[in-house]
């Protein structure tokens, strides 16, 4: 098995010595301040607001939200994201000449600022990526106004297209939304891991690398190793690296017990 969590800061890769990645997946924090849980029914006790609010109502996600430091992110993509190689006939023939790419998961308004900071880093191509789910998380607004069943992403790539595995197949950049009810759920903004390891298919192959500098739940490294590829992922935060090792990496193992 090649699946690490650190309980680090993604800043300090080099003291890992992790190799370079051929899909760079990330979450960044969404800086919806205290409005992160305005729309689910977790603002109340119970989820019934005849109780009155829960300690969650007010509050953010995470208390690094307002911090996140996006010009250390891109810089870490450029150095952690494999490079493009030369295009020699030998590179072509043995499949070489494909290069690295990040899928960053991000809120609407967050897209054109990503769009303009990864220009900055070495990232100036890009494909928007939504993901269209078949249930709403904003319950609390369904009888108020049209509720939000999309998730968005940026796909982000140098100058060469990066390496696309479809089996021939036309891939849309609106794609359905697995509900995900087997991972066990120990992050706010986890994603569904059926999600991930469609993307993880379509980017990279067995073997490849598969890094998430912001890994919360940890569950892309999941997904990553399900399909034979090495995961590494980052986490600064203790309680989710110890929920991450008390239930989300034993289901590697149980995963490999039924195939």
């Amino acid at each position: 098995m090649t699946m690490y969590l650190y309980n680090d800061h993604f800043q300090n890769y080099k003291r890992y010595n992790i190799p370079k990645a051929q899909l760079l997946i990330a979450d960044i924090p969404y800086n919806i301040g205290e409005n992160a849980y305005g729309s689910s029914p977790q603002w109340y006790v119970n989820g019934d607001n005849a109780n009155g609010e829960s300690e969650l109502a007010h509050s953010a996600f995470f208390d690094t939200d307002k911090d996140f430091r996006i010009m250390e992110f891109f810089h870490f993509c450029n150095r952690l994201v494999k490079p493009e190689p030369k295009s020699t006939v030998a590179n072509i023939k043995e499949r070489k000449n494909e290069p690295g790419c990040m899928i960053v998961f991000c809120a609407w308004e967050q897209q054109q600022y990503l769009v303009d900071k990864a220009r900055e880093y070495g990232f100036p191509n890009y494909i928007p990526l939504v993901f269209r789910k078949n249930y709403s998380a904003q319950v609390l607004k369904a009888n108020m106004r049209v509720v939000g069943n999309s998730e968005y992403a940026v796909l982000f790539y140098r100058d060469k297209l990066p390496k696309f595995r479809n089996n021939g197949r036309m891939v849309f950049n609106c794609m359905d939304y697995p509900r995900d009810n087997k991972t066990p759920k120990v992050h706010p903004t986890q994603k569904s891991r059926q999600l991930l390891e469609n993307l993880i298919e379509i980017f990279t192959d067995p073997g490849d690398v598969v890094i998430d500098p912001v890994a919360g739940s940890g569950v892309t490294l999941l997904a990553a190793e399900s399909l034979g590829r090495k995961a590494y992922g980052f986490e600064i935060k203790k309680e989710f690296c110890k929920a991450f090792h008390e239930q989300i990496e034993p289901c590697a193992n149980q995963m490999r017990m039924v195939i």
